[in-house]
């Protein structure tokens, strides 16, 4: 029964535990079952939230009983990315320097799915303050990929992929800055959605670029992602750049899904040079699958896009350094004070020194520098400049299609420090994300099947005008019923579709 339970989408769980088949105590065991019996090897998780949890699950499992109207989700488990402060529960954004550190208050995106009745597991496993691609920046120690664990699970939210993708949690809340919902779903076999910026409140995110950051769903299938966008997004007064506006469902629009006179723009810029080439040729089935559903296949240009990573490398730096000033052992989080006490500065240096990993003192570095006197118009007004101009592109592209789609990441998932010795490598690993995320333009990443080279998941991205969120998920709802229709089964990717590349009996046995 636990076996059944962890492969079952959200969207069935919430059916079963609505119709009294199952209960929250039931589901919520048996996931935290399997994060007992695999988490040794895959470390998706930093933090699991079990005796709380269970507790949490037999109150709901009391008020179904008693009668109350609960949500499609209410007592479905979910898995929060350790970006998010939970009250109660420790919160270090992966980093040293918050280690031990519990808030005493939830992220907005966290009491949402609260009041809706989901279960928090616990906090999943990220690159320090989201600055990777790889989860291997992470103060302790990197998450494996389900489907090979000696690869990547991408970044920075690789822990709420994997958490995902190996049946320990049938949902997950993910942060995307330049693709760290959408890549890692990429390589993991999941679907990720980033939200139009400030659909989703960022208030209670520990932040790393605040003008890109944005909070969203990892899910197993397409509906459950829009069930879980529902109950996250809207307006949050806390949140400055919070959107003041009414959302449609995007339940709905995965239900409704057609994609019947849909113009579909394939971006020519992310097609070609440095992909893999099973990741193109899964891109270009999954664009025939659509465009025999109906769809119209147009080529457009985005010129600036290849300024992108550059820019992005700026103006994300810059935000850091200052976003980050105020880990400085005075007022909350680690504190280090060096022989003989010393002054403040001294001891903000040396916790510093000892907080901070070596890929955060990069970019703290490099946008101390980009916003100092003297370097500031050449760098980091240069790139809002670009930034200004890949927006331009967005426009011009959308003038003529009404999605944009390219492969969500260059390639599979690479094995452990394949890229750690060359940052730049890692950087380049974001080129189709990154554009996004600088006009703050949803995107969503859908998986389309196994490169033949290797075997291993890849994803198809479309993204959407700034509001149109629901668009994404009408195209990406009819993609993957497209590609069960095309295989006679569920989609790869998809519980219960990947016993074959889980864990080994003997794997299993030896945690």
């Amino acid at each position: 029964m636990s076996d059944e339970l962890i492969r079952l989408s959200a969207a069935e769980l919430g059916e079963k535990l609505a119709a009294g088949d199952v209960s929250s105590v039931e589901a919520t065991r048996a996931h935290l079952d399997r994060i007992a019996a695999v988490d040794g090897a895959v470390h998706a998780f930093l933090h699991v939230e079990g005796e709380r949890a269970l507790e949490t699950a037999a109150d709901l499992d009391r008020r179904r009983a008693a009668g109350e109207a609960l949500g499609p989700l209410a007592g479905v488990p979910i898995a929060i990315k350790d970006v998010l402060v939970t009250k109660g529960m420790p919160s270090t954004s992966g980093s040293r320097i918050l280690e031990g550190w519990i808030p005493p208050y939830d992220a907005t995106p966290v009491t949402k799915v609260r009041e809706a009745g989901l279960i928090p597991l616990g906090k999943t496993n990220m690159d320090e303050f989201a600055m990777g691609s790889s989860t291997e920046h992470s103060a302790y120690g990197p998450t494996h990929n389900p489907w090979d664990l000696d690869r990547i699970p991408g970044g920075s939210g690789g822990g709420s992929a994997a958490s995902v993708a190996a049946f320990e949690a049938p949902l997950a809340l993910g942060s995307d800055t330049g693709g760290s919902i959408r890549q890692p779903a990429h390589v993991t076999g999941t679907v990720g959605v980033k939200p139009t910026y400030g659909a989703v409140s960022r208030y209670g995110s520990i932040a790393l670029a605040s003008s890109l950051d944005q909070i969203g769903p990892v899910t197993r299938t397409v509906l459950d992602a829009a069930l879980l966008h529902d109950v996250i997004a809207g307006h949050d007064p806390l949140d400055s750049t919070s959107l003041p506006m009414a959302w449609p469902s995007m339940a709905d629009a995965v239900r409704r899904a057609d994609v019947s006179g849909l113009r579909i723009g394939v971006i020519k810029e992310l097609d070609g040079a440095g992909f893999q080439p099973g990741v193109r040729q899964r891109f270009h089935e999954a664009l025939e699958l659509l465009e025999r559903g109906g769809a119209e296949i147009v080529e457009v240009s985005a010129p600036h896009f290849e300024y992108s990573i550059a820019a992005y490398y700026l103006i994300l730096p810059a935000e850091a350094s200052s976003n980050l000033a105020k880990f400085d052992s005075v007022r909350f989080g680690l504190r280090v004070t060096p022989d003989g006490a010393g002054t403040v500065e001294q001891v903000m240096s040396a916790t510093r020194e000892a907080g901070f990993g070596p890929e955060v003192k990069r970019r703290i570095i490099l946008g101390t520098y980009a916003l100092s006197a003297g370097y500031y118009d050449a760098y980091y007004g240069s790139a809002q400049k670009v930034r200004t101009l890949v927006q331009r592109d967005f426009d011009a592209a959308f003038a003529k299609v009404d999605v944009l789609a390219s492969p969500t990441a260059p390639t599979t998932a690479f094995k452990f420090g394949e890229k750690l010795a060359d940052p730049v490598s890692m950087y380049l690993n974001d080129i189709a994300t990154i554009p996004a995320n600088l006009a703050g333009v949803p995107g969503i990443s859908v998986p389309t099947g196994l490169a033949p080279e290797d075997g291993l998941p890849v994803g198809i991205q479309f993204l959407a005008p700034a509001r149109e969120d629901a668009r994404l998920y009408n195209v990406g709802g009819a993609l993957e019923q497209l590609l069960v229709a095309e295989w006679g089964g569920p989609l790869l990717g998809r519980a219960p579709d990947l016993t074959a590349h889980e864990l080994s009996a003997t794997e299993e046995g030896a945690l």
